[in-house]
């Protein structure tokens, strides 16, 4: 599933001349929460707590968090994971710049084999709308333009799976943090297309589809509470809690609760 495979176009979706203002603002959201589940986590464990990131980018979380002396000193270790070499490397070069590898670790590996991974955490996280990329296998990003039929995302396997086996790597009372989802509306797909023609890319679906992709391989799902709760079938709807990220209609953040 490696989007994210082209060093140029990776660079571009880190650039702020390239990110639309929404994005940024989501950003800010969701880091905002996203210190919050960890404030919450690190007073209910009563100890520094553990942190796997699927899809780390370039490491703007560890990075953040560091530099708040406070928030940093509540996490004991924080493993990234990426499925573009392009991301490993920029991460473990800012996390080498910093000097924080005595705590950040950043491996590549395909989000689908997280069930091999050795270790458990007390949070596995992804942020800046990493989940809605996970589509479902075998899409052709080439033909699905002149195919003439919409895609069915009543389920999403591929979404579903990554998320199980993100939550069997949580230690008990542990969570998953999903940072950021779409809310699927027409609002929210035309700043979808916005970004990543701005980008330079070609978006090839319609305002039929509740997802964006493009002819360059990228893909961007858009949500319901609903859609959400029934790709999350494998907990119980109690351990699942959504949360706004804005007033406009925009994004959610989603945590998944283990007992």
């Amino acid at each position: 599933m490696a989007m994210y495979d082209n060093e140029n176009t990776v660079e571009k979706s880190f650039d702020l001349q390239y990110i639309s203002p929404h994005l940024i603002q989501a950003q800010w959201a969701e880091f905002v929460e996203l210190k919050k589940r960890i404030t919450h986590l690190y007073r209910r464990q009563g100890r520094p707590i553990s942190i796997l990131d699927i899809g780390i980018g370039n490491g703007r979380i560890p990075m953040s968090l560091s530099g708040v002396k406070e928030m940093w000193q509540m996490v004991s270790r924080y493993h990234g994971t990426d499925n573009a070499q392009a991301c490993v490397d920029i991460t473990r070069e800012n996390v080498r710049n910093l000097e924080l590898n005595d705590k950040v670790s950043v491996t590549l590996l395909d989000a689908l084999l997280l069930n091999t991974w050795p270790e458990k955490y007390d949070m596995v996280i992804t942020t800046w709308f990493t989940a809605g990329n996970f589509y479902p296998p075998g899409f052709d990003f080439a033909s699905y333009p002149a195919a003439g039929q919409r895609l069915d995302l009543s389920a999403n396997e591929t979404f579903t799976q990554i998320f199980k086996n993100a939550y069997n790597l949580l230690l008990p009372g542990g969570e998953v943090v999903i940072g950021a989802c779409y809310l699927d509306n027409d609002s929210t797909r035309q700043k979808q297309e916005e970004s990543y023609r701005k980008m330079g890319m070609t978006v090839i679906t319609t305002d039929e589809d509740s997802f964006t992709a493009t002819l360059e391989g990228f893909w961007s799902q858009r949500f319901t509470r609903q859609k959400l709760e029934s790709y999350l079938d494998f907990v119980d709807g109690s351990q699942v809690e959504i949360v706004p990220l804005d007033t406009y209609d925009y994004a959610m953040q989603v945590t998944i609760k283990k007992p």
